[in-house]
């Protein structure tokens, strides 16, 4: 079975900075691609970033390009940079897994976190 535990969300000013975390308690990381989602209130889950198992290719949202990054280690920990933030980020990020192909899809990914809330505001 597989659980994933995001940390690192808070309360951040306009043009802020956050590294959001998720550990992932799986014998093998290293099968699993994995990616963050956030879901903002009264809003569908959207897909904002993901990388593949071996850590080569990542892939972003357009809302999000060039303000985050994602990478993982061999500690079986994904991360999320967030950069320059502004309102429309505020939204609770989950971080998904799966051992099929990475995808921008929600529906593709068949093990999620909890989520960590991100609230923007000045």
């Amino acid at each position: 079975q597989v659980q994933l535990v995001e940390s690192g969300g808070g309360l951040v000013q306009p043009g802020g900075s956050l590294q959001l975390s998720c550990l992932a308690s799986v014998r093998t990381f290293t099968i699993y691609d994995m990616a963050w989602f956030r879901q903002a209130p009264g809003k569908e889950r959207e897909f904002v970033a993901s990388i593949d198992r071996t850590g080569g290719g990542t892939f972003f949202a357009d809302s999000v390009k060039g303000r985050v990054g994602i990478s993982r280690d061999y500690l079986k920990t994904l991360y999320l940079d967030l950069n320059n933030l502004n309102y429309e980020d505020t939204a609770t990020y989950y971080c998904a897994a799966n051992d099929r192909a990475v995808s921008r899809v929600a529906a593709d990914y068949d093990y999620w976190g909890q989520g960590t809330q991100v609230t923007v505001s000045s």
